[in-house]
């Protein structure tokens, strides 16, 4: 290693996760330089692999989330695979898993069993409704906690039926959470010389993710509801419609607002009563909408958004995804990533937005692994060698 490496470079990862939202947090982990192992069930392995769209015979699903990892397959509750998989522990920094509670303790590998024999060893736990409370031996899966967690009930248009966010937030928000807390752990690990058990909720994540609405439902009694692209308490801060497509304006104060009027030719909305002030302008959104619309209708969007970009007031086009990944600015940032697999051939997958001044850019992601396609090389570098304790 060198001071160019990345910042996980010689951290090793026993990852048990299965799915999306694990699976999600070691691959940012990954990024980060650590090794991960993934560890998955013979025969079938991680069930995301039976999750299309397919390409080759292989889950896109499955790729998307497990490039940069190595797989063994391990049945733990066999003997011989046991032996197997508390040699790797014996290597390893951090053990990930997914399983509902309980489910360690009965395989034997308990926080307080694994802590008592490798105490070093970091356990991210990551489950729908975390170790304890009294939700916690329920199933969940990404719609549950988006629902449980009001997320649904803000999202949508007003009278509209509730929606789901279109990606899997449920699970996303999770898995960074839980490689937050694992990052914690390691520096902690520093200063102690302990591991310790990272406990995360797909539900308390979302909660937590609630951005001011909790504060506000609590402080005001007003119980929030779907809004469409309207922000909750800034106005103009939406999607307007024009002479052809729709753009989305966010002019957070007075100063910008006022650049906008100028910059759409309505210098008398910045005088006008009621837009006077953010309070104000909220207050009388649906006359503000009204207004900017009857002007942007007038012209297509190109010619608004050369005007607003001109002045400086953040706007843009509503983009697919295809044309989220062909922009510059995406491409300038290594935002998507090249990988040529074997079995689905060469397609992008997002690129790691965490910048590190001494670390050179990635150019491309290694492929996801084929099931059990690394047990020699683990067996003989992690297994069958001279048995040590992590020391990082």
């Amino acid at each position: 290693m060198s001071d160019s490496s990345p910042p996980l470079a010689g951290v090793t990862i026993v990852d048990l996760g299965r799915v999306l939202a694990a699976p999600f947090c070691t691959s940012v982990l990954a990024h980060m330089g650590a090794r991960v192992i993934k560890v998955e069930r013979p025969g079938t392995g991680d069930d995301s692999r039976a999750y299309g769209p397919f390409k080759g015979g292989s889950s896109i699903y499955f790729a998307c989330v497990n490039c940069d990892k190595e797989s063994i397959a391990l049945d733990l509750k066999r003997p011989e695979d046991r032996t197997i998989f508390e040699s790797m522990l014996d290597r390893a920094d951090v053990l990930v898993e997914n399983f509902s509670p309980g489910v360690m303790e009965r395989l034997g590998y308990g926080w307080d069993a694994l802590h008592a024999r490798w105490p070093k060893l970091i356990v991210g736990a990551l489950s729908g409704f975390g170790q304890h409370g009294p939700m916690s031996g329920k199933p969940a899966y990404d719609i549950i906690v988006q629902a449980l967690g009001g997320l649904m009930s803000l999202t949508g248009h007003p009278g509209g039926p509730p929606t789901r966010v279109g990606a899997s937030v449920g699970d996303l928000v999770a898995g960074l959470y839980l490689a937050l807390g694992i990052s914690n752990a390691l520096y902690r690990r520093t200063r102690t010389g302990e591991g310790c058990m990272i406990d995360v909720a797909m539900l308390d994540c979302q909660i937590a993710f609630l951005e001011a609405a909790i504060a506000s439902c609590s402080a005001t009694g007003h119980v929030p509801g779907p809004l469409g692209t309207r922000h909750p308490s800034i106005a103009p801060f939406q999607a307007f419609a024009t002479a052809d497509s729709p753009i989305v304006i966010g002019a957070g104060n007075d100063t910008l607002f006022r650049t906008l009027c100028s910059a759409i030719g309505r210098d008398e909305l910045a005088t006008d009563e009621r837009f006077a002030s953010n309070s104000s302008r909220f207050a009388h959104v649906d006359d503000l909408q009204r207004e900017i619309e009857r002007t942007l209708r007038t012209r297509p969007a190109a010619h608004w958004l050369a005007a607003l970009d001109a002045a400086a007031v953040p706007s843009a086009p509503i983009q697919n995804v295809a044309q989220a990944m062909s922009m510059p600015q995406a491409q300038a940032r290594a935002m998507v990533l090249p990988v040529e697999c074997p079995s689905i051939g060469t397609f992008k997958v997002p690129g790691n937005p965490v910048k590190i001044s001494d670390v050179p850019e990635r150019g491309m992601r290694k492929p996801p692994p084929a099931l059990d396609a690394d047990r020699e090389r683990i067996l003989a570098e992690l297994v069958t060698s001279p048995r040590m304790h992590p020391t990082h």
